[in-house]
């Protein structure tokens, strides 16, 4: 039997207010636009550059209560995750295809008032860690400047 991952991290902003909707069975759902950035040096002009991601992500039953509960626009946000790919039939009869981020997980790192960290929102995380350690150390190694030679292209 062979072995296969399918695991999504992402580290970005909410582009705008968490959207939860139940579904005709009860269950919550809960989807998110974030954001994720990336800058690099042009190779031919010299100038720094930033390209921006959008990401769907969909939440599911407590985790989507909670998102809807403390997310908004712009808040800074860790998902875990997993790729979801499906498809469906547009108005014009073209099949559309869409890939999607299931989250199993996922850590406010926007601070509240008062300066401290959301707490990691899964159950399962807040058993194994605290949340502002991880937040301590995912900013550490987020201030690190990157130099031409760092960038892979």
């Amino acid at each position: 039997m062979a072995i296969s991952v399918n695991r999504v991290t992402l580290l970005g902003n909410l582009g705008q207010d968490p959207e939860l909707r139940t579904t005709p069975t009860g269950t919550l759902i809960c989807t998110l636009n974030i954001a994720t950035s990336e800058r690099y040096k042009d190779k031919t002009t010299g100038e720094w550059k930033e390209v921006t991601d959008w990401h769907r992500v969909t939440l599911w039953d407590n985790l989507a209560k909670r998102a809807s509960d403390y997310l908004h626009k712009g808040s800074k946000i860790y998902i875990e995750g997993r790729l979801k790919y499906g498809s469906y039939d547009g108005k014009d009869g073209q099949k559309v295809y869409t890939t999607d981020i299931y989250a199993t997980d996922f850590i406010i790192l926007t601070p509240r008032e008062g300066g401290s960290y959301e707490k990691s929102i899964s159950e399962d995380y807040q058993k194994q860690s605290n949340a502002s350690s991880i937040t301590d150390q995912l900013a550490s190694h987020l201030t690190t400047d990157l130099e031409e030679d760092d960038v892979p292209f």
